[in-house]
């Protein structure tokens, strides 16, 4: 039976739970994967009828106090309770709403353009690449074709060279496109997307399951590019005003790094000349 994405969430986050982890105790062999549901149940202060019923999707439509209650128990951070609140809404009164894939605008193409010592590109909501300027071009020069990351990660053979933590990338990637999925879980392209992918790499199936929730943030990426060797960068997110389903992706290298010569040498091959080597007067 196909279940609710409210009732498939909590029933995953459940499963990733031991009793240790919330101070159960544990007693013989369990026959269930996790937590049960009385166990969530107990922790949350609601009745084992009310919390199976939010589990099978008979339930749609609980408490403030019953929500913050559940991941509590659940241990949700930040961002995956961000996320149990909005299923538990209803799609119209979701706090952000796709654009209806608006192309990038001109005038952020110019800026990424204008950015010569720094990879930049645009992603919707399912990771497809939008645009991006020179530098991205080069830096994703392996892949064939460099349209979306989630592809890029989980099917393109260039992807487990590329990212030297291939395991962190694709928990990041699942992990991203479950939290746009939360916004809009009626964006046709997040289906479509994660249909191929689920279909033919059981590795994304097994993480997609997993109901992770992530949004992009700042930290730090180790790549390897095919040509120019090791990169150690940092990257940026942000969102693209007036089209809240864009994100603007920038890479750095740290000053002074090994990283910087890696980027002189990808701006050769691009043929892209930095502001600094520009001649004054």
């Amino acid at each position: 039976m196909t279940g609710t994405p409210l009732g498939d969430f909590l029933r995953a986050r459940r499963e990733a739970l031991t009793p240790q982890d919330v101070g159960l105790p544990e007693h013989g062999r369990r026959r269930v994967k996790g937590l049960r549901r009385e166990e969530v149940a107990i922790l949350a202060g609601v009745s084992s009828d009310y919390y199976m019923r939010l589990e099978q999707g008979r339930e749609s439509s609980p408490s403030a106090q019953v929500v913050e209650a559940v991941a509590r128990a659940l241990q949700l951070d930040a961002a995956t309770t961000e996320h149990l609140w909005l299923l538990v809404r209803p799609a119209e009164a979701r706090p952000w709403r796709g654009t209806g894939g608006l192309p990038v605008s001109a005038q952020l193409r110019q800026l990424m353009d204008s950015w010569s010592d720094s990879p930049a590109f645009v992603v919707g909501p399912a990771l497809d690449v939008l645009a991006g300027n020179s530098m991205a071009a080069a830096l994703h020069a392996g892949f064939s074709p460099a349209d979306n990351l989630a592809r890029m990660v989980f099917l393109d053979p260039a992807g487990r060279e590329f990212y030297r933590e291939w395991d962190r990338a694709a928990h990041s990637c699942v992990a991203e496109i479950r939290a746009a999925y939360g916004h809009d879980p009626g964006n046709t392209r997040i289906a479509e997307v994660v249909g191929v992918l689920s279909e033919r790499s059981p590795e994304f199936a097994r993480l997609w399951a997993r109901h992770n929730v992530k949004p992009k943030t700042q930290e730090v990426k180790h790549l390897r590019h095919p040509r120019v060797g090791d990169l150690v960068i940092q990257f940026s997110t942000f969102t693209v005003s007036g089209a809240a389903d864009q994100q603007l992706v920038v890479y750095q290298a740290e000053p002074a790094s090994p990283t910087v010569e890696a980027f002189r040498r990808l701006r050769a091959q691009a043929g892209v000349v930095s502001a600094s080597e520009v001649p004054l007067g």
